[in-house]
């Protein structure tokens, strides 16, 4: 973000960030301005852009001029010596933006080590206020009671074109981003504290923040991480009260039973941050710290309905009365010839099956559905495309979630074409329970159908295709049936986890007449971690 004037020219022609590096020789501002959009009446002036940084000029900030190889201890006096260098240390206008308001301030003085600026009101007042009003002699003495200082985090620099203030406007964003995203009020207590803060900390959460601002993380994994550390924050606060009442020369009852309870708050502090340390991860957070779609866990079987009506639901955005017609005679008359059943109409397909009980059935009729959200089967219900699978045709193009999780106890899907766009997780996983697919299509993404331990899968006259991954993956203990089908244009055909020991039971696998051909690699690959290898079974022919 800053540069000396001995500096070579050639250096900073070098420089590929095109906001945190300027040359002392101001040619007008660089950065972009973020017109507001308050009350009519606010008259609030424009402020820097600052807020869409890339990771790279976020990671160069502070890699380079913000903390270096600084050490947890030393996280606050690298920040108020790079503050020093690049902030201007008075005489400019900033928002001084809080929950409350945002109020029109005039900097007077900087205290970069307590991040501190002592500011003025700019007056006539100019402020925009949310759910209250304020006068000017309120936040006079409002900005009496704090001394005139408020933390830099809260300042938005006033844009000017004049470039004089872009340094200072970057500076007060990375500082603003990292107490906000990176920084842990636990991170200056931690017993080891020899270690670069950068590398073990900033790093990590910085890109973790950015996968997750990309959707590349799952959205079940991002919600039991920020789960995770609020438990976290919440943890260390009760420790931190705790500790501070404790008396170091007390040997009384109430100590003793305070300093017990905080050895437990402590343990359970350092578990939690392990737990953080996994997730912010990339390699590990997937390995071990994910346990399946937070919605996905929170979605129970809700069984028959106590009134014992079953239900036919059917989704279309709009049909024509020739296929009403041909709907009635082929499948509702026949599904609804009893008086406990009735009908009921969706638009999508996620909101017909979140609406079904056990034995309901759902039939959707031809057109292209785009859903959002994972499509999660906890009753044994059925799911049937009316008409061939290329016209009844459901894509995902969320890239967070799984597409289609499966724990029924005896679940039916058919003649339905699933797509898979821009994916993070596999495109069909049976968690337990049985699934019976037949004549379906799946273009996947990533990985494709996952039967994990415990669980059924009977694949019928299916086609499937696309995958990084292998097209189906078997895992220990569990029975798997595959007849008929087309696995093709995959990384792997077929991917057979044979982890047999003492407390896993060797896959049960039926395969007939299954045409597995156009893959990266083999047809059949059988893994044997125990001994380290990997028994491969190549299929130049057409069947497997």
């Amino acid at each position: 973000l800053f540069q000396n004037e001995e500096e070579d020219e050639d250096e900073s022609d070098d420089d590929d960030s095109g906001t945190d590096h300027f040359n002392t020789e101001k040619s007008g501002t660089q950065l972009q301005r973020c017109e507001r959009h308050g009350g009519v009446n606010s008259g609030l002036p424009d402020t820097f852009q600052t807020s869409h940084l890339l990771f790279y000029e976020r990671f160069k900030a502070y890699q380079d001029y913000m903390l270096g190889d600084c050490k947890p201890s030393e996280v606050k006096a690298f920040t108020a010596d790079y503050l020093e260098k690049v902030v201007e240390p008075c005489d400019w206008l900033a928002l001084w933006t809080t929950d409350v308001f945002d109020v029109l301030v005039e900097v007077r003085d900087v205290d970069m080590k307590d991040l501190k600026a002592c500011v003025g009101l700019v007056l006539p007042l100019q402020c925009d206020t949310r759910g209250c009003e304020l006068t000017e002699e309120a936040m006079a003495s409002l900005l009496e009671a704090t001394q005139h200082k408020v933390p830099l985090q809260e300042l938005q620099v006033v844009y000017e074109q004049s470039g004089d203030f872009d340094q200072t406007a970057l500076a007060l964003e990375h500082l603003r981003f990292f107490y906000k995203h990176i920084w842990r009020q636990w991170d200056e207590e931690d017993e080891d504290d020899d270690f670069d803060y950068f590398v073990r900390c900033v790093e990590p959460r910085l890109r973790l923040y950015y996968d997750i601002l990309e959707d590349r993380v799952p959205g079940g994994l991002v919600a039991e991480y920020q789960s995770l550390l609020e438990k976290c924050s919440q943890c260390f606060q009760q420790f931190s009260v705790l500790r501070s009442g404790l008396s170091t020369d007390s040997d009384s009852e109430l100590d003793n039973v305070s300093m017990v309870e905080g050895l437990k708050l402590y343990d359970q502090l350092e578990t939690f941050k392990r737990k953080l340390h996994i997730f912010e991860n990339p390699l590990l957070r997937y390995v071990l710290g994910y346990k399946g779609n937070a919605r996905q866990q929170c979605v129970q079987s809700r069984g028959p309905r106590t009134s014992g009506m079953k239900v036919v639901h059917v989704v279309t955005a709009s049909c024509s009365t020739i296929q009403l017609q041909s709907l009635l005679s082929d499948r509702l008359l026949p599904l609804c010839s009893s008086e406990d059943t009735e009908v009921q109409f969706h638009r999508d397909p996620v909101s017909a099956v979140d609406s079904c009980h056990q034995g309901d059935v759902v039939l959707v009729l031809p057109g292209i559905y785009s859903v959002s959200s994972s499509i999660f089967l906890p009753d044994s219900i059925t799911i049937e495309g009316f008409g061939l699978p290329d016209e009844v045709v459901i894509e995902k193009k969320n890239k967070g979630d799984s597409f289609v999780e499966s724990t029924g106890a005896d679940i039916r899907l058919s003649n339905i074409k699933f797509i898979q766009h821009d994916a993070i997780e596999g495109i069909l996983c049976v968690r337990q329970g049985t699934l019976n697919m037949e004549n379906c299509v799946l273009q996947c993404e990533t990985t494709g159908v996952i039967v994990r331990t415990s669980a059924r899968l009977a694949m019928n006259m299916c086609d499937l295709y696309g995958s990084k991954g292998a097209g189906v993956e078997i895992y220990p203990g569990s029975v798997c049936s595959l007849v008929g089908n087309g696995i093709h244009h995959c990384k792997d055909g077929i991917l057979i986890k044979d982890f047999a020991d003492e407390l896993d039971v060797m896959p049960s696998i039926t395969m007939e007449n299954n045409v597995i051909h156009n893959n990266e690699g083999y047809g059949v690959i059988l893994v044997k971690p125990n001994d380290g290898k990997q028994q491969r079974v190549p299929l130049d022919t057409s069947e497997g």
